[in-house]
């Protein structure tokens, strides 16, 4: 297999080059999913001299397999749950698991609890960016089964953006399909199938740290003042 982005900076400037249609334009605001997505979407920001901000989704993970998503949860910055947050679930491993409404509510409430304190991480004492009717480019380093991004384009819709633009690196081509149907455009430079893991497609898929994350959106905020 072929690696096709050496870390998660070089995607996003792979990505940029596919958007320089919302270069300089006043109404455009780039989100990243933190962790990992606002590495590529600071390189989208830069190049495109964009504001760059946070959209905060978690994963919902199947007690003792984490891994397997049983849907997603996501909260915009700034807001409350109840006006910013979204639930999203996949009722194909809930079913097929047999996970009741218990189990749900209780990983939903443990992973509120974190996307919470990367709100306080991340944002400090930064306003909330307005989202209504302006242009937003949502990113991430990768997409599977979607489940996240979904989450991540309803709590915006309840912002009232004029367009949601849905860019990243590599998606397996259903998943990109779906998203189709929800979101303005989405971009996506590599459609394996079958994709298998994100991090094969980086030579370098490190993980992200907080401290990263804080230093690239001061990093842009500077830069747009």
């Amino acid at each position: 297999m072929t690696i096709k982005f050496r870390n998660r900076a070089e995607a996003g400037q792979m990505l940029a080059r596919k958007l320089t249609a919302y270069a300089h334009c006043q109404d455009v605001l780039v989100l990243g999913l933190p962790r990992g997505g606002v590495p590529v979407a600071y390189e989208v920001a830069k190049a495109l001299d964009a504001p760059l901000d946070i959209c905060l989704v978690r994963k919902l993970g199947v007690p003792g397999h984490e891994e397997l998503a049983l849907g997603a949860l996501a909260k915009l910055p700034g807001t409350e749950f109840a006006s910013g947050g979204v639930e999203v679930l996949n009722p194909d491993v809930i079913k097929l698991l047999g996970i009741d409404r218990k189990t749900i509510e209780e990983v939903a409430a443990q992973e509120f609890q974190e996307l919470q304190r990367r709100d306080r991480a991340y944002r400090g004492d930064r306003p909330q960016p307005e989202i209504k009717n302006r242009t937003i480019i949502l990113i991430d380093d990768g997409i599977a089964t979607g489940s996240t991004m979904r989450a991540a384009i309803i709590a915006l819709r309840k912002q009232q953006p004029q367009r949601i633009v849905v860019a990243i690196p590599v998606a397996p081509p259903t998943t990109c399909e779906q998203l189709q149907a929800v979101v303005e455009e989405i971009i996506c430079l590599i459609m394996p199938e079958p994709m298998y893991a994100i991090g094969l497609w980086y030579q370098d898929f490190s993980q992200t740290t907080d401290e990263e994350v804080r230093k690239l959106l001061a990093k842009q905020l500077l830069a747009k003042r």
